[in-house]
């Protein structure tokens, strides 16, 4: 919208322009200005070019524009500037593809007001940018990440801010957080903490429509609703080779486990539970083993929870239940006795926490095989954000989940 001040010319003139009351001179019974009004608009049915700013003219000697609104079809504000002789305005912020704005101009001539409005459709654009938001509607544990997966690649800095800044996380209770880009298309948003126990997070695009680079404009998006249930979270102590789950802040069980054994350390680190199967087939040809190696298996596994897609999983172990809570001699998985794990299939939902501690093995990364983006610092995370420098948060108020390595996801360990 063209404010008072841009107007640039005298105080009275411009505050009558901007007021608009029925009381004052320039608003009363005004004449149409239609003859006295040009526009850079295409002829006829065409459309006009997004690419190109708006302009509007005023004709006659002594006639002069005194104020120009532009806004589109949901009733956002163009902004633009007056030129300081009150004969041109133009548009001083890109148009939207495939939009329709109402161009509603005031001039004076002699004293006396004169209207004349204009509706501009602009064209489509050939290519769209468009967001999908993951992971799918419903109810997930506090450590689930927002994902954000484009249609196409965005590499220029610039165009990543104007992307991000349209990709909206709106959540109740309210909470501190920020998008990280993963890659080109990608992003994950999470909280500098995990999310409240009984939040509502509401993820949308305001891309529709919006210039992101020459001839890449943004298309529509489908927004996702989420929820979290109770804070629950694993932590397993490889040390101690105990697995201890915690409900809001309280112990409700303590699990005695086997993690992986010398040379197939399980990960340390914080991990998201990604999914859970009743029934798993696990082959050590999967990962690598050969047949007939010492180390090889194949093994009917129930109640498997999974936290990565590489075939880390919580879950039933009956063969090794004589070194549960006092050996890690698995393959990497963290097992336990049936009872156990079918109590631990049943109490944990995708996106709750799953933490080991005190493992020989490497740090579960961030993106590569699940969701490991809690083990990245939270200035680092902030630092993969194309509005570092901005402060960060939810406002108060689908797509599945990725497999980020493909067919790592159908290679589960013991």
């Amino acid at each position: 919208m063209l404010s008072c001040g841009l107007l640039l010319v005298p105080l009275a003139v411009s505050a009558t322009a901007c007021g608009g009351s029925d009381s004052e001179a320039l608003s009363a019974n005004p004449y149409d200005a239609a003859d006295q009004i040009s526009a850079n608009t295409p002829d006829g049915n065409k459309k006009a070019d997004p690419d190109k700013p708006l302009e509007v003219s005023v004709n006659g000697d002594d006639a002069r524009i005194t104020d120009v609104t532009a806004t589109d079809s949901t009733g956002r504000f163009v902004h633009g500037e007056l030129s300081a002789d009150g004969r041109h305005w133009r548009t001083t912020a890109p148009l939207a593809a495939g939009s329709r704005y109402t161009v509603r101009v005031s001039t004076e001539e002699d004293g006396e007001p004169g209207r004349k409005t204009l509706v501009v459709n602009t064209k489509e654009a050939d290519g769209q940018l468009t967001a999908a938001f993951g992971p799918e509607a419903g109810e997930y544990g506090v450590g689930q990440p927002v994902t954000a997966e484009l249609s196409q690649p965005v590499k220029d800095p610039k165009a990543r801010a104007i992307v991000e800044s349209a990709l909206k996380v709106d959540s109740m209770p309210r909470v501190e957080g920020a998008w990280h880009w993963v890659d080109d298309k990608k992003l994950h948003f999470r909280p500098k903490e995990y999310w409240p126990a009984h939040a509502t997070i509401s993820v949308h695009s305001n891309l529709a429509g919006l210039k992101i680079a020459k001839g890449l404009y943004g298309g529509p998006s489908k927004p996702v609703k989420l929820t979290t249930g109770d804070r629950v979270e694993a932590i397993t102590d490889a040390g101690t080779h105990q697995l201890t789950v915690w409900r809001n802040g309280e112990s409700i069980k303590t699990i005695p486990v086997t993690t992986g054994k010398p040379g197939f350390s399980t990960r340390n680190g914080i991990k998201v539970v990604l999914g859970k199967e009743s029934f798993v087939r696990m082959r050590s040809s999967t990962v690598g083993i050969a047949a007939g190696s010492s180390d090889s298996y194949d093994l009917p596994v129930y109640w498997a929870t999974r936290v990565t897609w590489s075939g880390e999983y919580v879950h039933a172990a009956p063969w090794s239940v004589g070194s549960q809570g006092a050996a890690n001699v698995s393959h990497g998985c963290t097992g336990m006795s049936t009872g156990n794990a079918q109590w631990f299939f049943n109490t944990v939902r995708v996106g709750d926490i799953v933490k080991v501690l005190n493992s020989g093995g490497d740090t579960m990364t961030p993106f590569d095989n699940g969701f490991g983006d809690w083990n990245m610092p939270w200035k680092e995370w902030r630092d993969g954000s194309a509005l570092k420098n901005k402060a960060s948060s939810t406002t108060g108020a689908a797509e599945r989940v990725q497999n980020p390595v493909g067919e790592a996801r159908l290679r589960p360990r013991i």
